[in-house]
């Protein structure tokens, strides 16, 4: 039997986060000799959950050689506290720190521009300190690192990014699952207004074919979509406990688009329902159409 003859997935409407098991709508491809484009991890261990998703797309050596300058991309853009949920677990950061160096690579560096007070929000997040203990090299972004990049996008002509994403071998994103007043939510693709110079708030206007401009220029190696705690409302920032849902789950792939809509059906959405992954779709940025795709669920 063919794989498109046995693999069916099924993106269900109207998936409620209070669903018990979030992907019990798929129909997951159990033939472990297949290539697996998505790994969905469950479990009590944020680091064991973001081990055994690495290891199911085939393990870290598959996207980092030895010697590479890699960075590994969290959102830490708040002065929030992990159980806030406002900003990357740093469990899953290290861990990614962790396995980037088993692989070999020579250097690993985490940074982010941050909203609120950069020192406050390292610290604040747990990202400085276990990035910094997994031996990565965490730094405040500095503003003369950034370049003006040409883009001729959508909407962007040009803009100024992030000498040292734009520089490095490999880079990592690791955002977390949350709302947003604007974007609806904040997913993969928006995690790279943290590496975007210059006045953001411009974007705003055009918010969906922005990101979707920013993501044809800063292409993962890999996405990994925190989800161990997922903020339900009053996003970006939060910082309200009771909107606070506890997933212990890991997304991983390396596809932008059918990542973020994975992550939409977190919280009860389609990726059609968010702008920018219905564009990056349609100009072949990735696929939102998870039929398409291998994804094996792993829970431990």
């Amino acid at each position: 039997m063919k794989r498109r003859d046995f693999l069916k997935v099924t993106a269900l409407a109207g998936l409620s986060i209070s669903t018990g098991n979030l992907f019990d709508c798929f129909t997951y491809n159990v033939f472990a000799s297949d290539f697996v484009d998505i790994a969905v991890a469950e479990g009590p261990s944020p680091s064991g959950i973001t081990n055994a998703a690495i290891n199911a797309l085939g393990g870290i050596t598959r996207f980092i050689s030895r010697g590479d300058t890699v960075v590994v991309k969290p959102n830490i853009a708040w002065d929030r506290r992990p159980e806030q949920a406002a900003t990357t677990n740093p469990e899953v950061v290290s861990t990614l720190i962790g396995l980037c160096y088993e692989a070999g690579a020579g250097r690993v560096k985490v940074f982010d521009r941050t909203c609120n007070d950069a020192r406050r929000c390292y610290k604040q997040s747990g990202i400085a300190d276990a990035a910094a203990a997994a031996g990565a090299d965490v730094s405040y972004i500095d503003d003369r690192k950034f370049k003006t990049v040409k883009i001729d996008g959508l909407v962007l002509k040009e803009w100024p990014l992030y000498r040292e994403i734009l520089e490095a071998d490999k880079i990592i994103n690791v955002p977390i699952a949350k709302t947003h007043g604007l974007s609806k939510l904040t997913l993969g693709m928006k995690n790279w207004m943290g590496i975007m110079g210059g006045w953001r708030g411009r974007i705003h206007q055009k918010i969906d074919e922005s990101l979707v401009d920013v993501s044809m220029i800063i292409k993962p190696t890999l996405v990994v979509l925190d989800a161990v705690r997922i903020l339900t409302a009053n996003g970006p920032q939060g910082g309200r406990l009771e909107d606070v849902r506890m997933l212990n789950t890991v997304i991983a792939g390396t596809d932008q688009v059918a990542i973020d809509t994975m992550g939409a059906m977190l919280f009860g959405m389609e990726g059609r329902d968010l702008g920018y992954v219905k564009i990056g779709d349609r100009v072949g940025l990735g696929t939102m159409d998870l039929s398409r795709l291998n994804i094996k669920k792993i829970t431990l």
